[in-house]
C-alpha cells in the first residue's frame, strides 16, 4: 500500500528547536506535523538543565536586571571572534527576546529568572554577571496533573539523563541547595523529605511522576503547547530521506510502524534532529582527540547519529568543518546501570566545589576546575589528541565527598557501597595508596595536593586560579569561606572518579543563513530546506557564551524558522504541491 501525507510543513525532531518551529508556523495558520525517531519526544532538551542564554530577555528585564545590545554585541564578538556572523547574531539578539515573550503569551511554556548566572567569562568585554540565563519553569503537580489529563502525549515524555536523578526524582537547579544541606538544615530535611514523599506517593496513584523540572520541564511545556494546538507528534518515526523536485525541498520519506510514508510538505522541512553526536565517523573526522566509540562520550540521546546533517547533504546543503569546538564539550564519566547498560554523567556542578580537584595521569593538576565545562572539556580533548591520554581524575576527601557527592555518587546519607564494587569509585585511606591504584607515582600526587592545600588554606589557588571569578565562585559553595571553591583534602579516605572528554551536543552543524535557511556550497539557500536546534551550525560559531548556549539559539531560530516559513516569500500556490 502506499501510504501518504500532506502538510504545509514537516518538522524532523522533537526538542526544543523543532518545537520551537511548529508551534510558531502552527500559530501563523499552518498545518504541521513532527515526527520523531525514538519512541519519546523531547530530544536532548529532556535531558538538559533547561536553561535558555538570552541577552536582553523580558524575564530578566522585569527582574530589574540591566543589559544592552550593544554589550551583548561586544561580548560575542569576543567569543566567536574570526567566525562572528554579523547577521545571524544580530537576528539572534532580535529575535531572542521576542520569542520568549511569544511563547509566554502563546503557549503553555514559562520561563523563570536563573538569578545571577553569570557569563562564562565575565572578565571578557560585554559580559555581565547574571540575567542573560532564564530557565523553563518547573512544570509542578497543580498544573502538570491537569495538563496530563489534556495531553495524554506527555506520557511519551522521554526521561532525565540517566543518573542525573535523585532516587529517580529530577531535581530542580534552585532545589539542589537543600539537598545539599539536608543533614545540617532542618528546613532543607524537611523540604526534601516532602518533595521525596509526594514523588513516590504520586508514583503509586498515577504510575508516573507530575512533576517535570529542568529540561524536562521545558520539553513537557512544549509538547502540551503542540498538542493543545492539534500538532501531530508521529514517535519511532524517523526520517529516511527528503523529496527533491526541481532543486527544491517538498517533503520526506518518513518510516511509521513499519511502513515508509510520503509527507509531502507545502511550504518546506524543518531538520531538528539533533545534531550528530553518536556519529562515529563524523566525529573522527571534525573532533581533535580518539573521537571513536571509546575515545569520547555523549550525553544526548543514542538516537542522534547525524540524520539531519545527511538529510541536508543529500540535498546540497554543507557542514560547518573549521571551527575549534565541532561540539559543547564537557568532560563525563561512564557507568553501567542496574541493567548493565553503558550510561554517561556530565560533571557539570561537582568540580567547582571546595574539596575537590582535577588531575591528569600524571598526577598533577592541569586545569582551572571550576572553569566552564566547555573548556574543560576542549582541554581534555586536546591533550588527548597531543599525548593520547585524554582523561583525568577528580579526587576528593571524606569531607567533601560526603556533602558534594561525586558525579553519580549522590552525597550523604545515600550509601555509594555499588559504586565501589562496580569501579566507577575508587576509595584509598591515604593519598599514597590512591595514587597505587591509579596507576600515578605517589610522591608526585602528594606534592600536588600538598601545594593545593597551601593555596586552599589561604583561599587563593595560584597555579590555576579555582574560585577567581564570578563565575568560578557561582559554581562553588556559597556557605564556603573564604573562597568558595577552595577547600584542602585532608580528611581521609579519598576518593577518585575517572573522568574523559564528552560532549552535551554538536555545534558544527548545517550552515544555515539568518532565517534559518540551509545553505548550499555557494552559500546560496535551498528552497524549502531550513534547520534549528544541535542540527543548525550554531550561532557563535563554535564558542560557548553562557550557560543556555544550546537552548537559547534552538528555540530562538525555531521561532525564525517558523515564522519565516510562514511568511509571503514562502506561500505556494493553492495547486503547487
Amino acid at each position: 500500500m502506499d501510504h501518504k501525507a500532506a502538510c504545509d510543513v514537516l518538522v524532523i525532531g522533537s526538542g526544543a528547536g523543532g518545537l520551537a518551529a511548529a508551534i510558531t508556523a502552527r500559530h501563523h495558520g499552518l498545518d504541521v506535523i513532527v515526527v520523531e525517531k525514538a519512541a519519546r519526544f523531547g530530544g536532548t532538551t529532556a535531558r538538559s538543565g533547561g536553561v535558555l542564554w538570552i541577552p536582553c530577555n523580558p524575564i530578566s528585564k522585569a527582574a530589574g536586571v540591566a543589559d544592552t545590545l550593544e554589550a551583548a554585541r561586544a561580548y560575542l564578538r569576543h567569543e566567536c571572534g574570526p567566525r562572528y556572523d554579523e547577521a545571524k547574531v544580530e537576528a539572534y539578539l532580535a529575535a531572542g527576546p521576542e520569542m520568549v515573550d511569544f511563547f509566554t503569551r502563546h503557549s503553555e511554556v514559562r520561563f523563570a529568572s536563573v538569578g545571577a548566572f553569570p557569563d562564562y567569562h565575565p572578565n571578557a568585554p560585554g559580559a555581565v554577571a547574571g540575567g542573560r540565563s532564564i530557565q523553563a519553569k518547573a512544570y509542578l503537580r497543580d498544573e502538570f496533573g491537569p495538563a496530563l489529563k489534556r495531553h495524554p502525549l506527555l506520557r511519551r515524555l522521554a526521561r532525565p539523563l540517566p543518573g542525573a536523578t535523585f532516587l529517580g526524582l529530577n531535581v530542580a537547579r534552585d532545589e539542589l541547595v537543600h539537598f545539599y544541606s539536608a543533614l545540617r538544615s532542618g528546613r532543607s530535611l524537611a523540604y526534601v523529605a516532602a518533595t521525596l514523599l509526594r514523588h513516590f506517593a504520586d508514583l503509586v496513584l498515577h504510575r508516573c511522576s507530575l512533576r517535570a523540572v529542568n529540561g524536562n520541564a521545558l520539553a513537557a511545556r512544549l509538547g502540551a503547547s503542540a498538542s493543545a494546538l492539534g500538532i501531530p507528534i508521529w514517535l519511532s518515526a524517523p526520517a529516511r530521506e527528503l523529496l527533491i523536485e526541481d532543486g527544491r525541498v517538498v517533503g520526506a520519506i518518513v518510516e511509521q510502524n513499519g511502513a515508509l510514508v510520503t509527507v509531502r510538505a507545502r511550504r518546506g522541512v524543518i531538520l531538528a534532529s539533533g545534531g550528530f553526536p553518536h556519529d562515529v565517523e563524523r566525529r573522527k573526522r571534525l573532533y581533535p582527540h580518539r573521537p571513536d566509540e571509546n575515545g569520547h562520550f555523549s550525553v544526548a540521546p543514542e538516537g542522534n547519529v547525524g540524520d539531519g546533517a545527511r538529510l541536508a547533504e543529500s540535498a546540497g546543503g554543507r557542514i560547518a568543518a573549521d571551527w575549534p569546538s565541532a561540539a559543547a564539550w564537557t568532560p563525563v564519566s561512564t557507568w553501567r546501570d542496574g541493567a548493565g547498560s553503558p550510561r554517561v554523567f556530565p560533571h557539570f556542578i561537582d568540580r567547582g566545589k571546595p574539596g575537590i580537584i582535577a588531575v591528569g595521569p600524571d598526577g598533577r593538576r592541569f586545569v582551572n576546575e571550576s572553569d566552564p565545562y566547555p573548556d574543560i572539556g576542549l582541554l581534555m580533548a586536546h591533550r588527548g589528541a597531543e599525548s593520547g591520554a585524554s582523561h583525568g581524575w577528580l579526587i576528593a576527601d571524606h569531607r567533601a565527598f560526603r556533602r558534594y557527592g561525586l558525579g553519580i555518587v549522590r552525597p550523604a546519607p545515600i550509601p555509594f557501597g555499588t559504586h565501589l564494587s562496580s569501579g566507577y569509585l575508587v576509595r584509598e585511606p591515604s593519598i599514597a595508596a590512591l595514587a597505587g591504584r591509579l596507576g600515578m607515582d605517589p610522591e608526585r600526587l602528594s606534592a600536588t595536593l600538598a601545594a593545593f592545600n597551601r593555596d586552599a588554606l589561604d583561599g587563593e589557588d595560584r597555579a590555576f586560579g579555582k574560585g577567581g571569578n564570578v563565575y568560578n565562585r557561582y559554581q562553588g559553595d556559597p556557605a564556603h569561606r573564604p573562597n568558595p571553591c577552595l577547600a584542602p583534602l585532608e580528611t581521609p579516605p579519598f576518593y577518585a572518579v575517572k573522568i574523559v572528554p564528552g560532549d552535551i551536543g554538536t555545534f558544527a552543524g548545517i550552515v544555515t543563513d539568518a532565517e534559518a535557511r540551509a545553505l548550499d556550497a555557494e552559500g546560496q539557500p535551498i528552497p524549502g530546506l531550513y534547520a534549528v536546534g544541535n542540527d543548525q551550525a550554531s550561532v557563535f560559531g563554535g564558542s560557548y557564551p553562557g550557560g543556555g548556549a544550546t537552548l537559547g539559539p534552538a528555540m530562538t531560530f525555531g521561532f525564525i524558522a517558523g515564522r519565516h516559513i510562514a511568511g509571503p516569500a514562502n506561500r505556494e500556490d493553492e495547486n503547487g504541491l
